[in-house]
């Protein structure tokens, strides 16, 4: 087959013109070409907008087509596959992994596909139950410390916009999407440019991936947090665990530490059993909400609403004067602003959409990088302090109740408290505040955010409009700790695999399942060699 890169229709145009196309392009009658699959679809809307096309192509003599047509945009297709590692006998100690996030569904996937029957701890609950914990909290401010935004089946990813798309590239990202789209996530991941699941669609997806766990040798538990780390000879031997009230120790040989960014209290326990950890750059900053369709006009124009395009995202950053960066991260289209606390007395924001991306508002994080010369000591945990005083700034700033501080773009510029909103109303919940929020973000957090706005304003027209809202704290976009391993995938300890973003290697739903789909490897690899 042939791939043909750069085909382009108007919103208007229906794919069945995609034929017509490659046909043109290759110089060829269209019954000429036998079949046609969409590869890759995205936007471009720089200027009028278009949707430009991957795709593959059965012609007859290819060689002799390719010859005369190819070019920068013509090419062999080369499909690659992702195969799974022999299967082996499970071992008498079955692997563990710790987290239920994609790092660690994924690395459970493969061992169990495999015959490893590993055993997935997870400290907080189900989808089912953790839906309801989460609305409790965000009607009410009531926090459950063990299954909120941040802790449960899915990990952090459960309730976020469900993006999918990555700077890297690998065979098992593919994979990884079709396993998704078997258990229920729409169809349109395997061929967008920025596939998305939503949250509502990615519910459904865990649960059934949670069933296929199960049905291939998985043993599930949920509410099981680990607590404790048994070490001989440089090598983990057994974990402790908590569950109901109660303790146990569950001997172990492989342990994968698929943690997320937030089991902070699990990462202090993990440095005082001797686990080597050392310190990263990260970023924080505030989630900025807009209106859906002044950001549409924006890109679209004259096109801006149509059901071909969907509700516009963006993509931004900047070099400050400073010598720091600000950029966007996890824009939510049609989402909202949602509290993501794990701690109490504590605020922390994060972005949700759902697969419909129909909500009023779009908000999208406004980071400033920091790194460990910011944090104010050379501890290798002290970003997670960093971190905590941000959000304990944030929640007290708010008033407490889980009350998030909001100020308008135009009153942050000008350094004067917000006394309400203007066109765009917060969808952040239980609620905000107005105030100032120079009162709760590190001076040059804050002066940096003021530095990026007008500079982003020139890239996207309206980003800093004066009734954008900045609601804070945005603290928990990556691990600020990273586990070091070895070529092997394991930590100062043998037979730990940290990785995932809790562990510093992943930056993203797909990035963190194919990291956890290593560390299943490396095991298997070492349970095949031990048998023979």
């Amino acid at each position: 087959m042939l791939r043909l890169d750069q085909i382009k229709l108007n919103p208007d145009q229906n794919e069945a013109a995609l034929w017509d196309k490659a046909a043109k392009l290759l110089r060829l009658p269209r019954t000429a070409i036998r079949s046609l699959q969409v590869l890759r679809r995205a936007v471009d809307a720089r200027e009028e907008p278009v949707l430009v096309y991957t795709v593959a192509v059965a012609v007859e003599r290819e060689q002799q087509v390719l010859r005369r047509c190819g070019g920068r945009h013509i090419s062999v297709f080369e499909e690659s596959f992702y195969t799974l590692p022999e299967p082996v006998t499970a071992p008498k100690l079955r692997p563990v992994v710790v987290g239920a996030g994609p790092a660690g569904l994924f690395a459970a996937l493969v061992l169990s596909r495999c015959g490893a029957k590993p055993i997935l701890l997870e400290r907080g609950q189900p989808t089912e139950q953790r839906i309801r914990d989460v609305n409790t909290f965000w009607e009410s401010g009531l926090l459950n410390t063990e299954s909120n935004v941040q802790f449960g089946e899915g990990g952090a990813g459960a309730f976020s916009d469900g993006k999918l798309n990555t700077g890297t590239r690998d065979v098992r990202h593919r994979w990884i999407l079709e396993q998704m789209v078997s258990c229920g996530a729409p169809e349109s991941i395997l061929i967008d440019a920025k596939p998305h699941v939503g949250t509502d669609k990615l519910h459904i997806t865990l649960r059934n991936l949670r069933r296929e766990l199960l049905e291939s040798g998985c043993d599930i538990r949920f509410g099981h947090r680990l607590c404790g780390l048994h070490t001989e000879n440089g090598a983990v031997t057994a974990v402790d665990v908590a569950a109901g009230g109660e303790q146990y120790t569950l001997p172990a040989r492989h342990v994968i530490l698929a943690l997320g960014h937030s089991a902070r209290d699990t990462v202090e326990m993990l440095y005082e059993a001797g686990v080597p950890m050392e310190p990263k750059p990260f970023a924080v900053g505030v989630r900025i909400e807009h209106r859906q369709s002044d950001m549409d006009a924006a890109q679209y124009k004259t096109y801006a609403g149509h059901p071909g395009l969907g509700a516009a995202s963006y993509k931004l950053a900047c070099h400050l004067p400073s010598g720091r960066s600000a950029f966007s991260f996890c824009v939510c289209p049609g989402g909202q602003v949602v509290a993501a606390a794990s701690e109490t007395g504590q605020v922390v924001t994060n972005g949700m959409s759902e697969y419909a991306r129909d909500r009023e508002n779009i908000n999208g994080a406004l980071l400033i990088n920091v790194t460990p010369e910011d944090f104010g000591s050379d501890h290798p945990l002290s970003g997670i302090a960093f971190q905590r005083k941000l959000e304990r700034d944030a929640y007290a700033l708010g008033g407490g109740g889980y009350l998030a501080p909001c100020q308008r773009v135009e009153d942050f510029l000008a350094g004067r408290p917000s006394a309400g909103p203007g066109a765009v109303l917060p969808s952040y919940r239980p609620g905000v505040t107005y105030t100032d929020l120079h009162a709760c973000l590190p001076p040059f957090v804050a002066e940096s955010i003021a530095q990026a706005l007008p500079l982003l304003g020139q890239k996207l027209r309206g980003y800093d409009q004066p009734d954008a809202l900045l609601t804070a704290v945005e603290s928990r976009s990556s691990s600020p700790v990273r586990i070091p391993r070895d070529e092997t995938g394991q930590s100062g300890i043998a037979g730990l695999y940290p990785c995932g973003e809790g562990a510093g290697y992943a930056g993203g739903i797909l990035s963190a399942a194919s990291d956890g789909i290593r560390a299943a490897e490396q095991i298997l690899q070492t349970i095949r060699r031990e048998s023979t």
